[in-house]
């Protein structure tokens, strides 16, 4: 039965929408896999790590008829890219195997019986539904993700806070030492809602979802449902179920410093390349900077173990006290680097305190940076 007749280019297209939960090395083998069920014209791919599904469907030629089963995902791409994007491929099923074929080429590959996929138990009490623009969830989740905790015993801050009330979206990440919050006004009220949202879950929603193009053309919202420990999103011919991380959020507006003496507001790009070039020799293991702020003027100055040294200068409208406080210079770049805007603003207290970064034509978006001693 010959499965899908298409081009590379579709047929690629159609693979790695769901490919990218996909791990290399798997407890249950048949994870590796991608689930590939055919009903007449219509081709669904599911991919599942147990605790997220993504599925796709797709219009790819074929035999008529019914046909599942389940074939290596990450084989079955890396076929693909090797080919030419206009070339006319096939998957022919066959006893317990696929064969792929495109111009002088033929792989045959090994496959696992479809019944022995594991799909995701969704759950039976989805919430209502509401659509967010796909664009603005994705600036959101831009401005955030990078403050998100890797490896932390406090499971709850490797994910995403996802707070919705009334027309107020709002993303929050934290790794104890940094906070990043975003927020957006859109057009229609919204469920009250307050869920974690998984770090890998995040990832693949940025890699997924569209921004839009420049026209806009591209901008279909994502539709989403959230149950007690689930979320189901649907966007461009994808639905995407996954787990939710249990626990409680910290109350990030304890957190964001209010009342602040003094601001600074200066130009990204320029703080951005001085604090590239300091952090070349600060120590690997601290990455601490030292900021100096006085009338008219920002140093910036490092140093390492080798008693090395770096000092930057960058002229700034500031007639406050003098202040010297330090940070990690990585949490500071971060930031910047994940921003587009020309100018940015520094809101200070005192050499001891929380500085709070934010973009002063975009209300939305605050990101506080605790101090190192140094």
């Amino acid at each position: 039965m010959i499965v899908l007749k298409a081009t590379q280019d579709k047929v690629l297209s159609a693979l790695q929408a769901v490919a990218g939960i996909v791990e290399r090395r798997h407890t249950l083998p048949i994870l590796a896999n991608v689930l590939i069920r055919k009903q007449g014209p219509q081709l669904e791919l599911t991919t599942s790590d147990l605790e997220i599904q993504v599925r796709t469907t797709a219009e790819l030629d074929g035999d008529a008829g019914n046909f599942s089963t389940t074939v290596g995902a990450r084989k079955l791409i890396d076929i693909l890219r090797s080919m030419p994007a206009d070339q006319t491929v096939s998957l022919t099923a066959n006893a317990s195997k696929l064969t792929l074929q495109g111009g002088k080429s033929r792989f045959t590959l090994q496959t696992l019986p479809a019944d022995d996929f594991p799909l995701v138990q969704e759950a039976a009490d989805f919430g209502p539904a509401f659509a967010v623009p796909q664009k603005t969830l994705k600036s959101l989740i831009n401005q955030v993700h990078f403050a998100l905790a890797v490896h932390d015993i406090r499971y709850y801050l490797t994910g995403i806070l996802f707070v919705a009330e009334g027309k107020t979206l709002t993303l929050v990440a934290t790794d104890g030492h940094r906070l990043a919050l975003a927020q957006a006004t859109l057009e229609a009220d919204m469920p009250k809602q307050e869920v974690i949202l998984p770090r890998k879950t995040v990832l693949e929603l940025m890699r997924l979802l569209k921004d839009g193009g420049k026209d806009g053309s591209d901008d279909q919202p994502i539709e989403m449902r959230f149950a007690g420990n689930q979320a189901k999103f649907t966007f461009s011919g994808m639905e995407f179920v996954t787990k939710l991380v249990e626990g409680k959020f910290p109350d990030y507006n304890r957190v964001i410093p209010k009342n602040h003496k003094f601001n600074v507001t200066l130009g990204r790009q320029p703080l951005l390349a001085s604090l590239q070039r300091a952090a070349i020799l600060t120590s690997e293991k601290f990455k601490a900077v030292r900021l100096s702020f006085e009338p008219g003027l920002l140093s910036i100055a490092s140093s390492n173990a080798e008693q090395e040294e770096a000092k930057e200068e960058i002229e700034i409208d500031y007639g406050g006290d003098l202040i010297e406080t330090g940070f990690n210079v990585t949490y500071l770049m971060d930031a910047l680097q994940n921003m587009s805007q020309d100018m940015v603003s520094i809101d200070l207290n005192d050499s001891a305190a929380s500085a709070l970064i934010t973009i002063p034509e975009q209300t939305g978006f605050k990101y506080v940076v605790m101090p190192m001693r140094i």
